[in-house]
């Protein structure tokens, strides 16, 4: 039974691990989820800000008004390389023409139709006071001709209004987005943004690049952190709830093994109690059995001194059945004020004395007793019950000692009643079993070795003390002795 238990103790330990691994997982995945759901969200927020700025930027061109001039010639073809694949070609000639600079005018203002008609002649007669852009791609990897033409676009959008870090970071403020911006030249043309997920779930970050001026292998890095935090406080009603399951379900398993191992504790202790109760009637029952063949005998019988002798081991077997029956009686009450008290007053010496004599002593142990209680010592106790206290006290100590035992005891009078002490120099109790032995069924380490017993002794002698209005204490020390200590009041 004890492997099974150990068993099953094992199996529950690996279902909780098993279990508390797949919430882990789990909380995991979720957690996993809700950045991947940020990313996406804040991605989107970064994108529509991109465009935003794209169209500020227009905007601020478009100010300008005939001061500066852009004149941008977009051209695309297509042709076949040897082996039939499709090439597509693109080219962009932007024109810049700054009116003021070219006519030296230093104020910032429109200008005049003179002034106007003026600088259309300059132009006409020398296209070198123009400032000119060409850019010319291989746009064989761009994914449309749209995708193609709006890169075009996006270059004479460069030339004609910068893209600054400032400008997009003004932006993403306004969207409540706080990131770090890099302008950066890539190695190969990119046609389309991309995002770079988090790498790492304790300071997760992701990156948006996306080309603002394909054609010039211009892009904008805009790396953004996601408030680990912030997805934690969302999940918080998540993560709460598989908190309280778990641990609801933990409870359960451990409290079914808790009671699973009760049941066999008490299946062990009914074994037990049984086992030691059959040995508790055998020996009164086989004395009378004996003394019953005994008085059969007629020839035994015309024996006085024998038929004397007869009786009374009759008469203490009774007793002892007697004493045992009102142990298991006494035992089941559920508290004290249910125990009768017949209470008198009686000589506490004399009553040692008997209990002594009574004591069966194993031909296996040299016992010495020693009553040290003075003379002519008066208690006022239920004297039955004393015996009874007396008796399983003297016999645990001669059952949990060595081949040598010595039991003194002894009594002193108190202010508030008398004291009687019950000393051994037996085994000793563990220091973890002293505050548990009073328990019923409770035999500590004694429940391991082959003595027999069922944990009852002294919760009786416990219940018939607290009866008496007394207290009962221990002090003991393992291989030195034990000494117990009853205080009744008088």
């Amino acid at each position: 039974m004890e492997k099974k238990i150990k068993t099953l103790y094992i199996l529950s330990i690996v279902a909780i691990l098993a279990f508390l691994g797949m919430q882990a997982y789990w909380l995991y995945g979720r957690y996993e989820y809700s950045l991947t759901e940020y990313e996406n969200r804040t991605g989107l927020l970064v994108i529509e800000a991109l465009k935003e700025y794209s169209k500020a930027r227009a905007r601020g061109s478009a100010t300008q008004g005939d001061t500066v001039k852009v004149q941008s010639r977009f051209q695309m073809s297509h042709s076949l390389d040897s082996i039939g694949k499709s090439i597509r070609k693109v080219t962009v000639r932007t024109n810049v023409i700054n009116g003021r600079k070219l006519l030296g005018i230093a104020e910032n203002r429109k200008l005049t139709p003179e002034e106007m008609k003026r600088l259309e002649e300059m132009v006409m007669d020398s296209l070198e006071m123009v400032d000119a852009k060409i850019a010319t791609i291989d746009a064989s990897s761009a994914p449309s001709d749209g995708i193609a033409w709006n890169a075009m676009k996006n270059f004479e959008s460069e030339v004609q209004s910068p893209f600054t870090k400032e400008g997009i970071d003004s932006i993403l403020r306004k969207h409540n987005l706080i990131a770090e911006i890099a302008l950066i030249l890539q190695d190969s043309v990119t046609w389309e943004p991309t995002t770079i997920r988090h790498s790492s779930v304790i300071s997760p970050k992701f990156k948006v690049t996306t080309p603002y001026s394909e054609l010039e292998r211009k892009a904008v890095v805009i790396e953004c952190e996601i408030p680990s935090s912030e997805i934690l406080c969302n999940m918080g009603w998540t993560l709460a709830l598989a908190v309280v399951l778990s641990l609801f379900l933990i409870h359960c398993l451990l409290w079914q093994i808790k009671t699973i191992v009760k049941l066999t504790r008490l299946d062990k202790m009914r074994n037990s109690f049984i086992t030691t109760m059959i040995h508790e009637l055998k020996r009164p029952i086989s004395t009378l059995k004996m003394c019953v063949s005994g008085i059969d005998n007629d020839k035994l019988m015309e024996d006085n001194q024998l038929r004397h002798e007869l009786t009374g081991e009759i008469r203490m077997a009774l007793d002892n059945l007697s004493a045992y029956f009102s142990k298991l009686r006494d035992i089941t009450f559920n508290n004290v004020e249910q125990i009768p008290l017949n209470v008198s007053s009686f000589n506490l010496t004399v009553l040692v004395d008997s209990v002594i004599k009574s004591i069966t002593v194993p031909s296996t142990k040299d016992v010495v007793f020693e009553n040290a209680v003075p003379e002519n010592f008066e208690i006022s106790a239920d004297c039955s019950h004393l015996i009874n206290i007396l008796t399983n006290l003297i016999e645990n100590a001669i059952k949990y000692s060595s081949d040598k035992v010595t039991i003194k005891i002894n009594a002193v009078s108190t202010s508030d009643g008398c004291q009687i002490i019950v000393k051994d120099n037996g085994n000793g109790i563990a220091a973890d079993d002293i505050n548990r032995i009073f328990n019923r069924f409770y035999r500590g380490k004694a429940s391991a070795s082959d003595i027999p017993g069922m944990g009852l002794g002294l919760a009786y002698v416990k219940l018939l003390t607290d009866a008496h209005g007394g207290e009962i204490s221990v002090e003991s020390t393992v291989g030195v002795g034990s000494s117990f200590s009853i205080k009744l009041p008088q």
